[in-house]
């Protein structure tokens, strides 16, 4: 339980300091959006292949990814059928919904909390691999195609090579795969520079919410709490029903599961949504009410599964 508490006090802490910085415009008006790019075309991508790059890819056929695919897909599926029919947004704005209903917070929340709470950081891997060789591809080239501006075959085609997130990824992931045995001194600038992306994360979702009130009127409210229970309740429903029921797991692995689909929305969900332009109020209410909702959910398993 300390932990979870833990987890989540240092990224409040790091929020708060950025919505100081916000309210005082060091950097000026859009430091925020400025910080923002720095991490999604520099430090993420960094981060990204240095820990893909040390990674055991044998996870990936583990049912802990199994379980992660599913009920991923399962909450994201559903926020993607009530938007059909019911608010009918773009599919930009779906992609951003789906991605807040089901990409968990696994690198500053889960590895935390694989670390305190389940006692191994090895639980949170197969989920990184998933959601960075899987869902962030997918994600990035439908709001890339989406975008504005006139799309063509050549762009949809070439949109893996133009994004520094999915070619970090797969570089990692060949690496780790091969077993190329790279110096040491070429994962430190790597190392170095990708211990910048968290903090420039939660730094600009901080100073995104400078002057702003979440969830107030004609923001999409009913959205976001869609969003956010999908992700704080549903998810971690559907993962202890398929772990258990489906693979069979118990004990601490089906605890780990079902905790580790009670993380709330990553980060990056608004990193995404602020790259592109899409959705940015609405992923930045989801990804706070996610986390917010997270604390109780997590207590909860912890308390019936632990």
């Amino acid at each position: 339980m300390t932990g979870v508490l833990t987890g989540f006090a240092i990224i409040g802490v790091v929020i708060a300091v950025g919505f100081v910085a916000g309210r005082l415009q060091i950097g000026g008006a859009t430091a925020g959006r400025s910080i923002q790019h720095l991490a999604f075309f520099i430090a993420s991508p960094a981060l990204l292949f240095d820990v893909l790059a040390h990674a055991d890819v044998t996870l990936i056929f583990s049912s802990f990814i199994s379980v992660a695919l599913i009920a991923a897909l399962v909450s994201g599926g559903l926020f993607v059928v009530v938007n059909l029919i019911v608010w009918r947004r773009s599919a930009g704005e779906a992609t951003i919904g789906a991605l807040a209903s089901g990409y968990v917070n696994a690198n500053n929340i889960g590895l935390p909390v694989a670390v305190y709470v389940l006692g191994d950081a090895q639980f949170v891997a197969p989920i990184m691999l998933l959601q960075l060789i899987v869902f962030t591809p997918v994600a990035l080239a439908v709001l890339d195609v989406t975008g504005p501006g006139k799309v063509s075959v050549m762009s949809i085609l070439t949109q893996p090579v133009r994004n520094p997130i999915i070619i970090a990824s797969i570089a990692g992931v060949v690496i780790a795969a091969t077993g190329v045995q790279l110096p040491d001194a070429v994962y430190a600038p790597f190392e170095l520079i990708g211990g910048a992306a968290v903090p420039l994360m939660l730094l600009a979702f901080g100073m995104s919410l400078s002057g702003q009130r979440p969830l107030r009127a004609g923001t999409g409210r009913p959205r976001v709490l869609v969003a956010a229970l999908l992700k704080s309740a549903v998810m971690p429903l559907v993962a202890f029903a398929v772990a258990g029921f489906v693979f069979g797991l118990e004990g601490d692995h089906l605890f780990a599961a079902t905790v580790l689909a009670a993380l709330p929305s990553a980060q990056n969900v608004f990193n995404y949504a602020t790259r592109f332009e899409t959705a940015e109020v609405f992923a930045r209410d989801a990804v706070l009410l996610s986390t917010v909702l997270a604390v109780p959910a997590l207590i909860v398993i912890a308390a019936l599964l632990a």
